[in-house]
Parts: structure tokens; C-alpha cells; sequence
């Protein structure tokens, strides 16, 4: 009696190592184990080969738990009826369930799900022999079930690739919704993410607010006029502005303006053919993912956008890359505006050339970016028209009123949620 009670309590022990195992395994972040396996740890080595050939791991744990749990019950059904008779066996199977749940399954896994990483490090040498030992037998209940039942059944086996940014930006959605990530650390996580879905067309200053400089101005126009810019780089043009001959950098004008230390007077010394740089003409539908490299590997700031005809779009900087990651950056040139200026009655007023971006980032929308880039854009394209101000619409949920327009262009939109 003593030798069949201690072995059925050594079986339940090998049921509660099969079932701690497996969720140990499955569940031990990868991140940590793959930083682990970097710096050698030999466990963690284990445990990613074992993750590796998961249908190996899991047909092992699954045959070895399986085996225990009905060595168990077999064996405390056999003492019952040889100590108690038939009677018994229905409390044997009460008790016998009782314990498997508590001490074989909820307990162990319950242990393993709160301590994934330390479990599976402590397993993994066991693991890797048993896995190793019932291999053939596991890759045979495989090809079974592939082989023969799927055939049968008619059953497609299938193996869907996951991809890796969906997994990320479900790992940072879940760590905001649980308040480990705030949210502009989970918006800039994001834009990384979405470097390769956005084109430059959608960050581009547009062609009708680039700043540019006329090559056959007079020089000290042309001077007076680079100078009294805000910007350091200036695309410039000859007679007009589709004609883009260059760009100039005030740095470069600085140089020519100088000679060895002395300013010069006569502006008409200056050289502009020579401190004109080549323009760097981009793709409207380029990545920002490639442009951002691009500008790495060229040591450039600034390229202007054109689209498939060739036709002047727009400007891109480095800086517009940059502040799509990590939001506006604003120096002390800038003018600094709010694009967002909340009201009265739960409305905000914004400009309407504030990217739908920019607005679901900050007020945490979902308006669908692929329709316009801007809000003005996004507008005109559900009016079907050009509305007139005091005019109203109601679409994705929200008010919009139409506040002012200039000419063709919507400079004012106040926007409320329903």
C-alpha cells in the first residue's frame, strides 16, 4: 500500500513538471531570452532551441504528461478495488481528479505563469533530454496527424506568418493600456513603426509653402532676402518656380560675403554660381523609412519632392522625419502656433492645414489618413465641393464647422466629438 501511494504521489510530481513546463516555456518573454542567450547564458540557449522546435517540445510534454496522469489513475483505481472494492472507485476517481487539477495542473502552471523566465531556465536541461528521448515517438504521432488524419478529415494544416511590426505595436498597445507606456512614448514607438507605411507626400511642406529666392533678383535683393529668412537652407528658382536651380545655404553666403574676416561691401562680388548647391530631386511616393536613410547616407537635410512627371511638389528636411517620431520641435526661429486651440463645449478649433496625423495623435482619433493629409483635405474630399464658412458636416463621428476660408483654401476648422 505504502509502495503504490508513493508512487502515485511521484507521478502527480511528474504531472506538475510536464504542465509547469509547458507554460514556462511558451510563456517566457523573448526579448529577455534572447538578451540572455547574447550574453551566453548556456540555459538560455536551451530554452531557445526548445522554443524553436515547438511542435517537438509540446508532443514531449504532452505524451509525458499524459503518460503520468493515467499511470496515476490506473494505479489508484487498482488499490482502491484490491483494498476497498468496487465501491470505491468512483471517490478514488473524485480524489484522484482533485488532486490532478490542484497540484498536477493549476498550481504548477498558476507558478510558471508568474514566473516564466525563472521556470523555464530551471527546466530547460530536463526538457532538452526528454524531448530528446521521446523524439521518435513524437515524430511519429506527427506524421500521423499530418499525414494521414488531415488527409482524411480533409483538413488544411495552415502556417500564417506573423508580422513582426503588428507584434510590436501589440506589445506597446498593450503595455499603454495597461499604463506602463504613456502616451507619447507609445505614439513615438509607433511612428518608427510607421516609417515604412508613410510616404514623403504625406510630410512634405507643399509646393505653395516653400520659402524660395529668385537666382535673377538683384544681388543685394537676393541677399537681403536670404538673410531676413528663417530658414538656413533656400531652394532657388530662375523666373519661375517650377524652374528650381538650387539650393543655398546662408552658411555658404556667409563664406562669400567674408574675406578673411572682412565683410564686403559690394554685394555684386558675390559669386552665386559657385555657392549654389545641386538640387536633390525625390520621389513623391518614397518611404520615409528610404528617405530618412537616404539623408544619412548623402550627409543631406533638405531634397525637394517631385512626382512621377516630374512636376515641383514639394520640400521634405530631415527635421520633418524627425519631429514625425518624436513630435514638433521648435527653435527659437519658429513661429510657434498651436495648431489645436480648444474651446467651449468640448470643440477645438484647428488650422486647416494640421495633418490628420498630427490630430488623432493628439486628441487619440482614428481618422483614416489615406483619404487626405490634411484636415482642410480631409473635408473638402467627404463635401465633395468647397464648402463656404458657417457651413457644417457630419461625418466619422464629428462635427465639423467650416470657421474661415481664404480664397480656395480652408484656414479655419472647428471640429466637435458626437
Amino acid at each position: 500500500m505504502a509502495t503504490t501511494l508513493f508512487i502515485i504521489f511521484i507521478l502527480l510530481i511528474f504531472s506538475g513538471f510536464f504542465s509547469g513546463s509547458e507554460t514556462g516555456l511558451t510563456a517566457a518573454n523573448p526579448a529577455k531570452i534572447h538578451n540572455l542567450r547574447s550574453k551566453g547564458h548556456k540555459r538560455a540557449i536551451l530554452v531557445q532551441r526548445l522554443r524553436e522546435r515547438k511542435e517537438h517540445l509540446i508532443g514531449a510534454i504532452l505524451l509525458g504528461n499524459n503518460a503520468v496522469n493515467i499511470a496515476a489513475s490506473s494505479l489508484a483505481t487498482s488499490f482502491a478495488i484490491r483494498y476497498f472494492g468496487d465501491d470505491a472507485v468512483w471517490i478514488v476517481t473524485l480524489v484522484m481528479t482533485l488532486l490532478v487539477l490542484i497540484f498536477a495542473e493549476v498550481l504548477p502552471k498558476t507558478f510558471a505563469f508568474r514566473n516564466p523566465e525563472a521556470v523555464s531556465l530551471s527546466v530547460a536541461p530536463i526538457m532538452a533530454i526528454i524531448v530528446k528521448v521521446l523524439s521518435p515517438i513524437t515524430i511519429g504521432v506527427q506524421w500521423l496527424v499530418d499525414y494521414t488524419l488531415f488527409k482524411i478529415l480533409r483538413i488544411k494544416a495552415t502556417d500564417e506568418s506573423v508580422d513582426s511590426s503588428d507584434v510590436l505595436r501589440g506589445t506597446i498597445e498593450m503595455h499603454h493600456h495597461e499604463g506602463s507606456v504613456v502616451k507619447d512614448d507609445k505614439y513615438m514607438l509607433g511612428s518608427i513603426l510607421d516609417l515604412s507605411n508613410l510616404q514623403v507626400e504625406d510630410i512634405m511642406v507643399h509646393r505653395n509653402n516653400v520659402e524660395m529666392v529668385d537666382a535673377l533678383e538683384q544681388k543685394s535683393s537676393l541677399i537681403r532676402s536670404i538673410l531676413g529668412s528663417k530658414y538656413t537652407r533656400l531652394p532657388v528658382y530662375s523666373d519661375n518656380k517650377d524652374n528650381i536651380i538650387g539650393v543655398i545655404h546662408v552658411k555658404s553666403l556667409m563664406r562669400a560675403l567674408t574675406s578673411e574676416g572682412v565683410i564686403k561691401n559690394d554685394p555684386e562680388e558675390v559669386d552665386f554660381e559657385s555657392i549654389i548647391s545641386t538640387p536633390w530631386f525625390v520621389p513623391d511616393k518614397t518611404s520615409l523609412k528610404d528617405q530618412l536613410q537616404a539623408f544619412r547616407d548623402r550627409h543631406e537635410h533638405m531634397a525637394l519632392v517631385v512626382d512621377e512627371y516630374g512636376e515641383f511638389r514639394g520640400m521634405v528636411t530631415l527635421e520633418d522625419i524627425i519631429e514625425e517620431i518624436v513630435g514638433q520641435i521648435d527653435d527659437e526661429y519658429d513661429d510657434v502656433s498651436n495648431l489645436i486651440a480648444r474651446q467651449k463645449n468640448k470643440e477645438i478649433l484647428v488650422e486647416g492645414n494640421l495633418s490628420i496625423r498630427d490630430l488623432n495623435r493628439e486628441m487619440s482619433w482614428s481618422l483614416p489618413e489615406n483619404i487626405s493629409t490634411t484636415v482642410a483635405g480631409l473635408v473638402i474630399n467627404k463635401a465633395e465641393h468647397l464648402p463656404n464658412p458657417g457651413q457644417v458636416f457630419h461625418f466619422f463621428g464629428l462635427k465639423f464647422e467650416i470657421v474661415s476660408r481664404e480664397g480656395n483654401r480652408i484656414t479655419t476648422i472647428k471640429i466637435k466629438k458626437q
